[in-house]
């Protein structure tokens, strides 16, 4: 087994160890994974992939799958494996007329994004522009657009599949149809996407942030109050809250005309005030774009990073006040995002993405940047998290850490996992793609 024997079967680069442009190549963005494949292959077409994963096969390779590399476990970077890297194919073609977008698998966000709102179009993405598309969208996709067009997964119409068998498919509703059916929502279990194929719909450009600015001491009554006014709220504002230390942020984000938003700002406003609260208001009006890259900063590449994450199907008093405990020494931040609108409104059984009747999504996210501090802010996220799990009904496949089969199973109730399991017997029985969060063929 030789390196030069895999460059003769691709046209983009193989990278090896100690070679120009291996490490960085090999670099996600927790930097807490510091794995050394054997091959990295910078794949620039599905016939690239083809080969790829054959010679991985042929040598009893564990193959990773890279696009953004935002996933927190780093499965993407295979310890002596073969990196499957396609961030060569990251060309967004948009068809305003059939408003479509073709976008490569190793695309990322910003891409997808910059590429719509050219034409005054958008599809559902995630929060942070250097986010892989392929990612995000196999396990879902969450995003500011998803409670008004549901999540991204929903939006797309068609993938170009390189399975394990090293055939390249073209999966939509008529053609593949279970296969489909597994791809939205089933993470990376059935293949490598080369391309996606999303619906886009019109959208002018506007957004809005709206926060309220108050201590967690002062919060409770306030968090009850902001659940509430959330509970029907326009499908245009997505309910959302974090903490960082013992700061309390509580609003929402509003993508579209921002005059209607500002009402709800005003309605937000004097429900906490009637609760006894006294916020600091922060209302920010912004592009679309500029709402899809602010964060990106804060989730910058190279920090030691760790996660937990819970679904809510309703975030009851006693879930309130367990995620305002703040006693603990090492906690990590907090997110909490609004689900239903468009997300709800699809059946269960449509997708693999099961969990639609999922009210919050909860994550407890620490970072850091010396190794010493691994175990001790592992350990509390994991002691934190673990305060909410009786309040929670499953999890986001792409919010699982080192959750195992545990985790699997949180994210998919036990018919959708057994109709996963089947789905992975056929198109990948010998479980080539296990480097994911892995859903097992199913016993033969």
């Amino acid at each position: 087994m030789t390196g030069q024997t895999l460059r003769n079967r691709v046209e983009g680069a193989v990278l090896e160890p100690g070679e120009p442009g291996y490490d960085a190549a090999r670099a996600v963005w927790n930097g807490m994974i510091d794995r050394r494949p054997r091959y990295i292959v910078q794949c620039t077409s599905a016939a690239d992939v083809v080969e790829a994963v054959r010679f991985a096969t042929e040598h009893q390779l564990a193959i990773g799958v890279r696009c953004g590399g935002h996933a927190i476990t780093g499965h993407a970077v295979p310890d002596g494996g073969l990196m499957i890297d396609l961030r060569p194919m990251g060309a967004v073609t948009v068809d305003p007329v059939a408003r479509r977008a073709r976008v490569q698998g190793g695309a990322l966000l910003g891409a997808l994004d910059r590429a719509s709102q050219a034409h005054g179009l958008a599809t559902t993405a995630g929060n942070v522009s250097h986010t892989g598309v392929g990612g995000l969208t196999l396990g879902g996709g969450m995003g500011w657009l998803a409670r008004r067009l549901g999540l991204a997964c929903d939006t797309v119409t068609s993938f170009e599949v390189v399975t394990a068998a090293g055939e390249i498919l073209r999966v939509d509703r008529e053609h593949h149809p279970e296969l489909f059916w597994g791809l939205r929502g089933g993470g990376g279990n059935f293949g490598v996407v080369t391309e996606f194929e999303f619906a886009l719909s019109p959208e002018p450009g506007q957004a809005l942030s709206v926060e309220f600015l108050l201590p967690v001491a002062a919060a409770p009554g306030a968090m009850r109050a902001w659940r509430d006014l959330g509970t029907h709220a326009d499908r245009r504002a997505t309910w959302n809250a974090t903490i960082d230390g013992s700061a309390v942020s509580l609003g929402f984000v509003w993508v579209g005309d921002p005059e209607p938003g500002t009402k709800v700002a005003d309605q937000l406003d004097d429900a906490l005030t009637a609760v006894g609260a006294a916020p600091q208001r922060v209302v920010e009006p912004l592009t679309y774009l500029q709402l899809q890259t602010r964060e990106d900063d804060t989730e910058a590449h190279a920090w030691r990073r760790y996660w937990k994450g819970h679904y809510f199907t309703e975030l009851v008093d006693e879930a309130i006040d367990a995620i305002l405990d703040r006693r603990a020494p090492d906690l990590p931040n907090v997110s909490l995002q609004a689900y239903g609108g468009a997300i709800s409104d699809v059946p269960a059984e449509a997708t693999a993405f099961a969990r639609r009747d999922t009210a919050f999504e909860f994550v407890a996210a620490s970072r850091w940047d010396d190794p010493v501090d691994d175990d001790a802010l592992m350990t509390a996220a994991r002691r934190y998290a673990a305060t909410l799990e009786p309040y929670a009904s499953g999890a986001y496949v792409n919010a699982l850490s080192d959750d195992g089969a545990p985790g699997v199973r949180r994210a998919y109730p036990p018919a959708h996992l057994a109709r996963l399991r089947a789905l992975k017997r056929r198109y990948d029985p010998g479980n080539v793609f296990h480097l994911n969060q892995n859903i097992t063929p199913a016993d033969a």
